[in-house]
């Protein structure tokens, strides 16, 4: 009787015992369900900020692209008039090339008739004091038998090397 009665003390002990451990535990367990509540809360709340920070960051993406696609259209349209103003500068380029051409012929036709309208004599001296290349220019625009009256009258070291030069 002594082991039964003190099997029922222990037994009650340890029923009403664990039931402090259960409700303390109950406590424990409430409190912590509180605490992750507002932990939950919080996190959804940065997930709305995420959420609404990437929605912001991407309609800046949107805008900063589309500027960035007019700015490429400028460009490009700056660039494709670069270039025509450069083809129309190039054709320009080879126009007065030309008529510079055609001046400097005139102009070299017009000195080898003044040329050959002047004494041979005349003729040599002015042409062996003259640059080589302009003397030959000269000379090319006369007349062959023109020309061998003038190299019959210059000296005859100058007149060779103006020959040579003509045969070029």
């Amino acid at each position: 009787m002594r082991k039964t009665l003190f099997g029922l003390i222990f037994l009650y002990g340890v029923v009403f015992g664990a039931e402090d451990r259960v409700f303390e535990c109950t406590k424990i367990f409430q409190d912590r369900k509180s605490e992750l509540l507002v932990e939950l809360e919080r996190i959804d709340e940065e997930k709305q900020a995420l959420q609404a920070l990437k929605t912001a960051t991407e309609e800046l993406l949107k805008k900063k692209k589309t500027a960035l696609e007019i700015q490429e259209d400028r460009v490009n349209q700056k660039l494709a008039e670069v270039k025509e103003r450069e083809a129309n500068i190039e054709a320009m380029l080879q126009k007065n090339e030309q008529v510079l051409e055609e001046l400097k012929t005139l102009k070299m036709s017009k000195l080898a008739q003044t040329y050959s309208k002047m004494k041979a004599s005349a003729a040599a001296n002015i042409l062996s004091n003259m640059d080589e290349s302009e003397a030959v220019s000269i000379l090319r625009e006369l007349k062959p038998k023109t020309v061998g009256q003038i190299l019959a009258k210059m000296d005859p070291k100058k007149a060779s090397k103006l020959t040579t030069l003509l045969a070029k």
